[in-house]
């Protein structure tokens, strides 16, 4: 059989490609990098090169708005209605929403990120604008270009993993952006230091935020969208992460968080027009989530790493949230505000 070029244009944009970026928290030290799955036949880094769009990935910023403001907490109830955003062209943005769950009623802020409810989080960006949502990306340390539009609150801007990686593990560095390098430093050949490398650190949050934004980060894998990490992939350590999931199920993300490890990866073809044909096939969770259950089992698994299984640190201060929205929504049903409640 003759390939044709065509044909062989075809096999190649068939492929799925891959980028994976691990980040330590307190020191930005990059631990894992994989620009691509076979550098021999496509040299394109999809770490640092590639920009696409993050889907649902992007929802934390809205959501550490929404925390570091203070109005808001993760059992907080917002109706689970569609919102209409009036535009200043005169036009409305009404956002789709693929959970029907609990359609017309409040949900939680936790529930709502957990399974990636599109209608609570065009709520959120109504309440602070595109603008601000900006701003706290660019303090979480992402440098692309973003929109200002309404639609930004569901992931329509083209961003690097590593800018996402780097953002994300803002959470897990107590609300210090530290930005990601590569060498810490160089010697020559007898030992000497020639050049030693810090990373930079700037406060995006305060740390009190940061635990917050784990917390409901931790309900994606206790019971929302990353929960085969619990049931098929039987992880039982504390585990943060954030799904995503592009349109037409062209990219597939996932952000996994434990306290020693910061890993991003995203999931694709070259072009956004090759895509799978379904949901449930081409979701973050399906294409990306996988990777970095197989990725952290090997780590875990090897003791010369020194990844062990521990819970993410609390505030110095403490923290006066609850977290069990179950309690939370019975205390404020008898009359107790936030201030009196006994967290």
């Amino acid at each position: 059989t003759i390939m044709t070029p065509m044909d062989s244009l075809r096999y190649y944009k068939y492929f799925l490609h891959s980028g994976l970026m691990s980040v330590e928290p307190e020191t930005g030290q990059v631990k894992a990098y994989v620009g691509g799955i076979d550098y021999n036949s496509f040299q394109y880094d999809h770490v640092t090169m590639g920009k696409r769009q993050v889907g649902s990935t992007f929802k934390p910023f809205l959501y550490t708005l929404a925390m570091q403001e203070g109005e808001l907490f993760p059992c907080s109830k917002i109706p689970n209605i569609q919102p209409i955003i009036r535009l200043p062209n005169g036009k409305t943005w009404e956002p789709d929403n693929d959970t029907p769950e609990f359609k017309g009623q409040e949900i939680t802020l936790k529930y709502a990120l957990a399974n990636s409810n599109n209608w609570i989080s065009g709520h959120l960006i109504s309440m602070y604008s595109p603008q601000a949502v900006i701003k706290i990306a660019r303090k979480m340390g992402v440098k692309s270009y973003i929109p200002e539009v309404y639609s930004i609150a569901l992931g329509s801007a083209d961003l690097k993993l590593s800018e996402m990686v780097g953002a994300m593990n803002t959470f897990a560095s107590k609300g210090v952006y530290v930005e990601p390098i590569f060498v810490t430093k160089i010697e020559d050949k007898n030992g000497n230091v020639i050049a030693d490398f810090v990373p930079k650190r700037e406060e995006a949050m305060s740390e009190e935020t940061a635990y917050l934004m784990l917390e409901l980060l931790k309900g994606v894998v206790e019971s929302g969208t990353g929960t085969r990490l619990r049931w098929k992939y039987g992880f039982e350590n504390t585990i943060a992460g954030k799904t995503g999931t592009t349109n037409n199920q062209s990219d597939g993300w996932f952000m996994g968080i434990v306290p020693q490890l910061t890993t991003g990866i995203w999931t694709g073809c070259e072009d956004r027009s090759a895509h799978f044909r379904t949901l449930t096939l081409g979701q973050g969770a399906n294409m990306a989530l996988p990777i970095w259950a197989l990725y952290m089992k090997k780590v875990y698994n090897d003791p010369t790493l020194g990844y062990t299984k521990n819970d993410f640190e609390k505030p110095i201060h403490g923290m006066n949230v609850e977290f069990d929205c179950d309690k939370f929504n019975a205390k404020k049903k008898v009359g107790k505000g936030i201030d009196e409640m006994d967290f």
